[in-house]
């Protein structure tokens, strides 16, 4: 049977992957169950997951982005039968490689093993013809990314960095007691719920340490990783040798993800690959608006909207206390103050030696998390702007599309 046929196949045959009816030797047999949390927003509860594989029972509304390199579109649709809003990432199987079918069907198989509220749930997977149908919770904020570009265009204020890393970060603990690498943290693959819930997505990209019921401390396998996504690789992922890599590596990611977030640009997005690899190996840890690692932007010269100094401790300012001048200020990001505790969370995730780095659990007792043990669900909600209002019309059915897509949509939104 080919790849396609393993996805052109029914719900039950796709259900029939879950842990309780597989062998002994399955990797996932032995999942670390997902701890409990006092707060389960309504859109993960039992009682409102969607499971029609009934292609009439949704109304397609917008397309809100692209993922996938392009090859899966993305939408905010209605359930008709319950007038719960979803996402639906339909993709054309036809155009996918061999690659990129193994990387859906791991996504696919894998999103019916991990329960957890910080990992993005698919509710249902189905096909239309040679179209997959993914069924996921609307995430009324979208990406963090997202949240960037229309709202914090020159990055957001440490508060909600930490509300926002804390989610992410407590997923990805979850993904690595599990033995999987996800292998593309970024701002782009952390969503956050109307509810204020932040998940963690990018499940095609994730890579399992066991093999054969033996978990193994390096990992060897080198996917092409598209330009998009290197940016936010390790030093180690991007050098492909003997040594392979492992866990940590994520950990490398997510200090660049603190970078992304605290400045609103990505870091070393305009360098080409061997310039990148250069620096992430022989630079120092980098500060989050260190200036070398960002592409020249005039928005650095305005004055951030989203707020200069996070409120919480001693503060540092990131054009450092030794220049004060104009032409100084001119040449970061913004004038933005972090505390101390937040450039230690940074410097730890980019260390150049793996083993340096911390694990992702023990990032979680962090001195820059410990304050989220005071702070409830909703605070998240009120460092954000209010929640988008959406207008929906009645649309007409999905029907396939006759061409390819366009690259000219937005890629906020990825698997």
């Amino acid at each position: 049977m080919s790849l396609l046929d393993c996805f052109c196949t029914s719900r039950t045959q796709v259900e029939s992957l879950r842990p309780e009816k597989q062998s002994e030797t399955s990797i996932h047999q032995h999942l670390v169950d997902a701890p409990a949390f006092s707060h389960l927003p309504p859109s993960t509860r039992a009682k409102d997951v969607i499971c029609s594989t009934n292609v009439s029972h949704y109304e397609l509304q917008v397309e809100i982005g692209r993922g996938f390199d392009n090859l899966t579109t993305v939408h905010l649709a209605r359930h008709t039968p319950t007038g719960t809003l979803v996402t639906i990432k339909i993709t054309n199987l036809e155009n996918c490689t061999d690659e990129r079918l193994k990387a859906l069907q791991k996504a696919v198989i894998l999103s019916h093993f991990f329960r957890h509220p910080n990992i993005t749930t698919y509710w249902t997977v189905f096909t239309v013809g040679s179209w997959l149908w993914v069924i996921s919770p609307f995430m009324a904020y979208g990406s963090a990314s997202q949240l960037l570009k229309t709202y914090f265009p020159e990055g957001m204020n440490e508060t909600l960095i930490r509300n926002i890393l804390f989610g992410a970060v407590r997923g990805l603990s979850y993904l690595h007691q599990n033995g999987c690498i996800h292998r593309s943290i970024k701002a782009s693959h952390i969503l956050i719920s109307g509810d204020g819930l932040v998940t963690l997505s990018g499940l095609s990209h994730l890579h399992s340490l066991v093999k054969h019921g033996q978990r193994h401390r390096a990992v060897y396998d080198f996917p092409q990783f598209s330009t998009s996504v290197q940016p936010w690789l390790s030093p180690e992922l991007l050098r492909q040798d003997l040594h392979g890599y492992n866990v940590k590596s994520d950990i490398y990611s997510v200090g660049i993800t603190a970078c992304e977030l605290a400045s609103g640009q990505v870091p070393f997005q305009d360098m080409h690959r061997t310039q990148m690899l250069l620096q992430k190996l022989k630079g120092p840890p980098y500060s989050p608006l260190d200036v070398s690692i960002f592409p020249p932007s005039e928005s650095r010269m305005k004055n951030s909207r989203s707020g200069v100094d996070s409120g919480i401790g001693e503060s540092v300012l990131v054009s450092s206390g030794t220049h004060t001048g104009n032409s100084d200020r001119l040449q970061t990001p913004s004038s933005k103050t972090f505390s101390p505790a937040f450039f230690s969370l940074v410097q730890l995730c980019l260390q150049q030696d793996p083993e340096k780095r911390p694990s992702a659990s023990s990032l979680l007792s962090h001195v820059f998390f410990k304050q989220m043990k005071e702070e409830n669900q909703d605070s998240i909600l009120s460092l954000l702007p209010p929640k988008p209002s959406i207008a929906l019309s009645p649309v007409s059915p999905w029907t396939e599309p006759e061409c390819d897509f366009s690259n000219e949509k937005d890629l906020n939104w990825e698997f």
